[in-house]
């Protein structure tokens, strides 16, 4: 058995562990730990990386009890090494997760909806639920679950005895054997998830819904938390301040300038087929009666312009 040291503090980044076997694989070298601080894939959050005794570990999965860690290369059985989390991986995994629940806690408690799908990729975090939100409902929701993390809330682990599950109200997508994890936030979310999470919801530092689409009867909802929503931010204000320089308008005012220029276009594209179209009927009206099969060359004609030629 591998002792699981990320679910008795989250935020411990590094220990000290014995090798218990090592064997290659086909996604290197197969390492169990006698303990870890490495999460391994599961409950829709992304296993953890770094390093075991300074040798690169690209992935953990869990195989029974134990935790296996996939290094790059072999480590010898019976020796101590240090086990290092990449900290601003799992602290990346740790918000989007905590985001998410926030969110889902929040569409759950307001619409009755649950949670029938959640992605975290490397890029955004996917949430789907059984039923309609509008873009002006995200948008509130969005606001309900920045007040709770402004609000740094703590969020509360605890492993709740198969009488007192009897009557806690928790969400769980499937039905869980053996002792269940209870994630809380105080007022906002009960959840089941074995999952690493921050202790306060303030370290998750913001969160933006940045899209919601039909799916599958129901919705799916697009979230960046923490450094995620932050980069979007700078991406998002570098193209809004290069199209303000372009069109010479303020930044609060792009969109418009977008607008009235979208409408000129098609001011000029409507004078530019009106004269192509005269211009055509007069070559057209050149061409002597009588004359067989007139040929003209011409450049730089559309297709709309070369159907009516």
């Amino acid at each position: 058995m591998t002792e699981k040291l990320y679910e008795q503090d989250s935020m411990l980044k590094s220990c000290l562990a014995t090798v218990l076997s090592c064997a290659e694989d086909k996604r290197g070298y197969a390492v169990v730990l006698d303990r870890t601080v490495f999460f391994p894939e599961g409950g829709g959050q992304l296993s953890d990386r770094g390093t075991l005794g300074g040798v690169k570990m690209t992935y953990a999965a869990q195989r029974g009890s134990e935790v296996v860690h996939y290094c790059e290369r072999p480590l010898p059985v019976g020796e101590q090494v240090e086990a290092v989390l990449d900290w601003q991986a799992r602290l990346d995994h740790m918000q989007q997760h905590a985001g998410e629940h926030i969110v889902s806690g929040l569409i759950h408690t307001r619409f009755g909806y649950n949670n029938v799908g959640f992605h975290l990729g490397e890029e955004e975090v996917t949430m789907d639920f059984n039923g309609p939100i509008t873009k002006e409902e995200l948008l509130e929701i969005e606001t309900a679950a920045n007040q709770v993390v402004f609000g740094n809330v703590p969020i509360q682990i605890s492993y709740p005895s198969r009488e007192e599950l009897e009557i806690l109200d928790y969400r769980s997508k499937i039905e869980i054997e053996g002792q269940v994890r209870i994630v809380t936030i105080p007022d906002v979310d009960v959840c089941a998830c074995c999952a690493p999470h921050v202790n306060n919801t303030g370290e998750i530092g913001l969160i933006k819904l940045t899209n919601v689409q039909s799916h599958r009867g129901g919705v799916r909802v697009n979230l960046l938390a923490g450094d995620r929503a932050l980069c979007d931010y700078r991406e998002k204000e570098t193209s809004v301040k290069a199209v303000s320089v372009l069109l010479s308008a303020k930044e609060s005012v792009v969109a418009d300038a977008v607008e009235r220029l979208k409408q000129e276009n098609f001011r000029l594209t409507g004078q530019l087929m009106a004269l192509n179209k005269t211009l055509i009927q007069n070559k057209a009206a050149s061409v002597a009666e009588g004359t067989a099969n007139p040929v003209f060359f011409e450049e730089n004609l559309d297709a709309d312009t070369s159907r009516e030629f």
